[in-house]
């Protein structure tokens, strides 16, 4: 594989590790030597529209004149589909390829990164399977539903967050539409789509905790909860995907007085290191990825200085 027969870098890791102003140092320096670079998200959160405080989403005034793909495509009572994700990431790679540039696909959410960077198949859907799904998931609650999970799958289920409802319904509803308990499993070995590089931002783990809750603490300061109140008309609360959002949640109990403004931060804070530990846990499965001390700049400036180098 020469160097130019990349032209997909996927810049990875938990939240709070600075992967926007890395895949922004990234492009520049790409750019820097003729080949333009362009950014295509991989935040789940930020594909929706107005979602911008909590999920930490770059204005575009601070985008430095970079191109970015597939922020605020999404209304907040849309919910959010990897298949489609998958489809759509996949165009706008192959647009930018087709520009003779590289796309810096930029985000935390592991399925979609791997969705995107692996051939990986999705089953379709089912909506009566999905609607009995979903209804029991309201009467009874995910616990249940994980532990028939478990009992079918352990390996799925040990991979699949306890809490995580959506992630259950889906798990159960291919396995009951392909009757193989192993289909919603992602394969040991997945087969790339296409030629590509990752960096993986890490960062001790009391180092990050300090970082997230300081993070999480001053999204209240930067307006979130006003910005959650200006989402309500526009239909949050009825959205599968974006009301159940870390911090939106929480915005939305405290509007509606379930909770008090610091227990609201606090449940944010304890919600976000244990994200932030999955999401570690996900990316770790990356064996090739190049791994660099998010907090250390030399170490940082380094490797933008060798991903573009290679470019």
């Amino acid at each position: 594989m020469t160097s130019t027969d990349v032209s997909l870098i996927a810049v990875v890791g938990a939240t709070g590790t600075g992967k926007s102003r890395f895949a922004l140092d990234l492009a520049h320096a790409i750019a820097a030597t003729g080949r333009p670079a362009e950014v295509v998200n991989a935040d789940a959160m930020q594909l929706y529209r107005g979602m911008d405080i909590g999920t930490a989403k770059l204005p575009e005034a601070e985008r430095e004149g970079v191109p970015h793909h597939l922020l605020d495509v999404l209304e907040v009572t849309d919910e959010a589909s990897v298949a489609a994700y998958q489809r759509d990431a996949r165009r706008a790679i192959e647009a930018i390829a087709g520009r003779g540039g590289v796309a810096l696909l930029t985000g935390g959410s592991g399925l979609y990164v791997s969705s995107v960077i692996h051939d990986l198949r999705f089953p379709g859907t089912d909506a009566a399977i999905r609607a009995r799904l979903e209804a029991e998931l309201d009467r009874v609650g995910p616990g249940i539903l994980h532990r028939r999970l478990r009992e079918i799958d352990p390996e799925t289920a040990a991979s699949t967050d306890p809490q995580n409802g959506r992630r259950i319904v889906r798990a159960l509803e291919v396995i009951e539409l392909t009757g193989e308990s192993k289909a919603a499993r992602l394969p040991d070995e997945p087969v790339p789509w296409r030629p590509h590089r990752i960096v993986h931002l890490r960062a001790e783990r009391a180092d990050l905790v300090a970082r997230l809750d300081a993070r999480a603490a001053g999204m209240w300061a930067e307006g979130l909860v006003d910005e959650v109140r200006g989402l309500v008309p526009a239909g949050i609360e009825r959205g599968v995907t974006a009301r159940k959002a870390i911090g939106y949640a929480q915005a939305l109990g405290q509007i509606h007085e379930r909770m008090p403004e610091a227990d609201a931060i606090a449940e944010t804070q304890a919600l976000t290191r244990t994200y932030a530990r999955r999401q570690v846990g996900w990316f770790r499965r990356y064996a090739a990825a190049s791994v660099v001390d998010a907090l250390d700049p030399a170490a940082v400036a380094a490797e933008v200085a060798r991903q573009a180098s290679v470019a």
